[in-house]
């Protein structure tokens, strides 16, 4: 028993003779995962009592694009196409298993599968389904102070956010033995929607993982959607791909930001960097300078008063705007401090030469190492060995 493809051309009253039923279905939308087939008997085929869930030898299959179909027999899965097409199923023909474009179905049914036997047709519990093999998109995902290291800070961060992600039924036999076998109806993807986000919410974090390694800032994660989606299909393999025959397509955020712990200590960061250099700090202390000056004058005890106190802050200070100008122009920020020979610089900021920080105990970075393509071990930019650079 198995398929037999018959073509689309035959005139529509030679059909109807040659076919006992008509077995379809139409198109799903994002919502059906799985529908069974619809059973459509001619008015002049003499198989006008048959059962719902008894295919007639002979019978027509009508197979759309976006759709895998599977032929069931007592909850086992004894044939399959995923060619759009016409089919006649034939009882005295073995599994002809059509299949283009899916990796390993094959593999599956022999898996969890049932062979026909040569010979007359059972009559037992037969029945079509038709897989929904489209891209299932829509789908809502929420990040929730997940930890990040931030490349461009040099510390981890805790993001938030939410956006889409999408998938796909890559291995119909596994998602139909193992999700959704025997249904009556149709199955909806609303049954196992809050147990794919979960599973998606909790693979998020080592996945992220793996793209900061990657040396990104967190608001640059937008732009790395496919390797997320790449590093979630690895997190998930056992559960949704081996087990479930889910792929994930495509991973959108709609928005990425960090907690209020986080901004602040970005906020702190990034105005203390300012003062590293000698005209940011010149203006910084020409804009304190113009606010003291107008202090000054509006002095109630006198001008004179209040600009003797600024004097006496400027000697203090030890500079004014103009010098911090100066030494900026002429190439005198000052260097940042450099680890000593041989040594490393902590995350805390310490100088270390030995195996762990001085200052906070981490242990010392293993160095950031590559092969290059020839073969050569690198921790630098460029290959020692052939001079390529680092992919």
């Amino acid at each position: 028993m198995g398929l037999i493809k018959a073509g689309f051309g035959a005139a529509g009253g030679v059909l109807a003779d040659q076919w006992k039923e008509y077995i379809y279905c139409d198109a799903m939308d994002g919502d059906t995962l799985m529908q069974k087939g619809v059973k459509k008997t001619d008015s002049r085929s003499s198989n006008t009592k048959g059962s719902d869930n008894i295919i007639t030898n002979g019978s027509r299959i009508a197979v759309n694009e976006g759709q895998v179909m599977l032929v069931v027999e007592n909850g086992k899965v004894v044939d399959f196409t995923t060619e759009a097409g016409a089919y006649t199923y034939d009882t005295g023909s073995e599994p002809s298993l059509f299949d283009t474009g899916f990796q390993g179905l094959k593999d599956s049914f022999k898996q969890v599968g049932k062979r026909f036997e040569y010979g007359g047709q059972p009559q037992n519990d037969q029945r079509v389904y038709f897989i929904n093999s489209k891209e299932i998109m829509n789908n809502k995902i929420g990040i929730g102070d997940v930890p990040f290291r931030d490349s461009e800070f040099g510390f981890t961060v805790k993001i938030q956010g939410y956006g889409n992600y999408s998938y796909r039924i890559t291995d119909p036999v596994m998602f139909y033995t193992n999700v959704c076998a025997n249904v009556q109806d149709s199955f909806k993807k609303s049954a196992i929607d809050e147990q794919l986000k979960a599973e998606v919410q909790s693979s998020l974090q080592p996945a992220l993982g793996k793209i900061a390694l990657k040396g990104i800032a967190y608001d640059q994660l937008p732009l790395y959607t496919k390797e997320i989606a790449q590093e979630l299909n690895t997190e998930l393999s056992d559960d949704w791909t081996k087990l479930r025959g889910i792929s994930v397509v495509s991973v959108a955020f709609a928005s990425i930001t960090v907690d209020k712990e986080s901004a602040d200590k970005i906020a702190q960061f990034q105005e203390s960097r300012v003062y590293t250099n000698t005209q940011m700090m010149g203006a910084r202390l020409g804009a304190a300078q113009a606010t003291a000056m107008e202090n000054a004058a509006s002095n109630p005890n006198g001008a004179m008063g209040g600009f003797v106190g600024m004097g006496m802050a400027m000697n203090a200070g030890g500079a004014n705007a103009a010098q911090m100008f100066a030494m900026g122009n002429n190439g005198n920020n000052p260097a940042p401090a450099q680890a000593p020979a041989g040594g490393w610089t902590c995350e805390c900021g310490a100088q270390n030469t030995g195996k762990f920080c001085s200052e906070c105990g981490k242990p010392k970075p293993a160095p950031d190492k590559w092969v290059c393509e020839c073969g050569a071990e690198n921790t630098g930019k460029f290959c020692s060995e052939c001079g390529k650079p680092r992919p």
